[in-house]
């Protein structure tokens, strides 16, 4: 099985965090907005308390799991495609 969607959603992450980390983002907006983890994190304590080092690397691995499970479904999907069900 191919991985195009794990390796394109681990490139959104990624991206995620650098344009945080490059200044641009000076109010984390986007970081917030985009950043599964950075919700989470924020119901349980204040997320200013959260290494930023440790959230960057749960976003990128939050954006790698959600493009593993798309990859999962679409390769589930092609299958069964390929092999339907004999209709009686």
């Amino acid at each position: 099985m191919r991985y195009p969607v794990t390796i394109v959603a681990t490139l959104i992450g990624l991206a995620i965090c650098l344009f945080n980390y490059t200044g641009y983002d000076p109010h984390n907006m986007i970081f917030f907005m985009l950043s599964i983890p950075a919700w989470v994190v924020d119901l349980f304590v204040d997320v200013h308390e959260v290494s930023v080092l440790l959230m960057y690397a749960l976003t990128i691995i939050t954006w790698a799991l959600l493009g593993f499970i798309a990859d999962v479904l679409i390769a589930r999907a092609r299958k069964s495609d390929r092999h339907p069900h004999s209709a009686r």
